[in-house]
């Protein structure tokens, strides 16, 4: 079973940047689709930045143009810059492969205004 370890969340204010990391345990991660997710309070887990093995990438209307989804097959680590955050975009934040994997415990993004 893959291990995914998010880590680079924190309290920032709107307006500021964070990059979130994600490594994986196994050499397989370097073959699949990556994505990002984010659950806030009360709300269902959503996809929200994707990125093929070969480096192509998707993003969801609410983030496009402000996050970018990225990948090191070399770390097994995929990233998200995030910047000119909001306050809604407070949440969890997990990546995994489409859920192919056990979810992490995901770091936590909190935007105050």
């Amino acid at each position: 079973q893959v291990q995914l370890v998010e880590s680079g969340g924190g309290l920032v204010q709107a307006g500021g940047s964070l990059r979130l990391s994600c490594v994986a345990s196994a050499s397989i991660f370097s073959i699949v689709t990556m994505g990002w997710y984010r659950q806030a309070p009360g709300k269902q887990r959503e996809l929200i930045a994707a990125i093929t093995r070969g480096g192509s990438t998707n993003y969801a209307d609410s983030v496009k143009g402000r996050f970018t989804i990225s990948r090191d097959n070399a770390k097994n680590t995929v990233y998200l810059q995030m910047n000119s955050l909001k306050p809604e975009v407070t949440a969890v934040y997990y990546c995994n492969a489409g859920g192919l994997w056990s979810w992490g415990q995901g770091t936590q993004v909190t935007v105050s205004s």
